[in-house]
């Protein structure tokens, strides 16, 4: 069976996503921007870009009600930077529509400006074979967790990836590596909500 994971793509680093999803065996990804496309998805990624402009469209173009559907259902949800914001339920200092379905709060541009970007090695929890090399561009943290939220990653102390059930994030850029094993993981969740 070939699990279909579309990328949301109003905005932003979609391509790359693509790409690597589709390095993987067992794996449709394409990039999606309508109701119907991501209504057809087993899972979704919301990549990373500008986090306000990408709300904006997807009230816009009615998305936010196809993305609250397939979250209703269960279906895996994957937010990498500007992505793992709109999934927050709370951003620091900011009033900026977000989907909200992550138990979290966030903090936009917490390791800096674009100038303040940096790669590092991370050890992310679940994931075997050592660390991952992470790509940190103007990146948000996690600044608190609910009781139903698994911190998977830090860096500097601060929480930069997380779990809630059928949701992940990331503040990272797991798609701009030659490492796929952030990829397999997500693919993983879609496999076990289809199963």
């Amino acid at each position: 069976m070939k699990y279909r994971i579309g990328v949301l793509s109003v905005q932003g680093d979609f391509a790359e996503h693509v790409a690597a999803m589709n390095d993987l065996d067992d794996v449709e990804a394409l990039p999606v921007k309508t109701a119907e496309a991501i209504a057809s998805c087993h899972g979704l990624i919301i990549p990373g870009g500008e986090s306000t402009t990408i709300g904006k469209l997807c009230q816009r173009f009615g998305l936010d009600e196809a993305i609250g559907k397939l979250h209703a259902d269960g279906r895996p949800i994957w937010g990498t930077c500007a992505g793992l914001i709109l999934l927050a339920r709370d951003i620091v200092d900011s009033d900026q529509w977000r989907l909200g379905y992550m138990d979290i709060e966030v903090k936009r541009n917490a390791f800096g400006r674009q100038v303040d970007s940096f790669e590092t090695d991370l050890a992310v929890a679940k994931l075997a074979g050592g660390a991952t090399r992470a790509v940190f561009i103007r990146a948000p943290y996690v600044t608190t967790v609910g009781d139903n939220v698994t911190v998977m990653a830090t860096c500097r102390d601060k929480i930069v990836m997380v779990r809630q059930e059928h949701l992940l994030g990331c503040a990272f850029h797991p798609e701009l590596t030659d490492d796929r094993r952030v990829q397999q993981y997500f693919l993983d969740m879609v496999k076990a909500a289809e199963s």
